[in-house]
């Protein structure tokens, strides 16, 4: 069975247009202007995955939420079931840039990272 997509390239400011066309094992690449952009696209289209960045509450402090982020890429069908575990984590001040804010989070073995300061209030 044959899929065909097109992505729009992030690795650098030019978002190239990238056709790909996967059959069984062989997957064919137009229009990527450099390498950075094959590899994109190979991965999109067999393991699609992205960085999960959020906010979430932050109690006794001086800011009402800090920042935080995945410490690798998720895999894309795996995006919802990480925000809703976030959706249920409130943090306490101190936080630094980081801390360590949830290990492991879905059985994933990808950590919940703090990517802003909160001070204790």
């Amino acid at each position: 069975m044959s899929e065909e997509k097109t992505v729009t390239c992030i690795m650098c400011p030019l978002g190239c247009k990238i056709r790909i066309n996967k059959n069984g094992e062989t997957v064919e690449i137009k229009g990527a202007g450099c390498e950075h952009g094959k590899e994109y696209a190979l991965q999109e289209i067999t393991t699609p995955s992205r960085i999960i960045m959020s906010a979430l509450p932050c109690k006794n402090s001086d800011i009402r939420t800090i920042t935080v982020k995945t410490s690798q890429p998720v895999p894309k069908e795996k995006t919802r079931t990480v925000m809703k575990l976030l959706s249920t984590i409130e943090v306490t001040a101190p936080i630094h840039v980081g801390d360590l804010i949830v290990k492991n989070i879905g059985d994933l073995h990808i950590d919940i990272i703090a990517t802003r300061n909160a001070k204790r209030s």
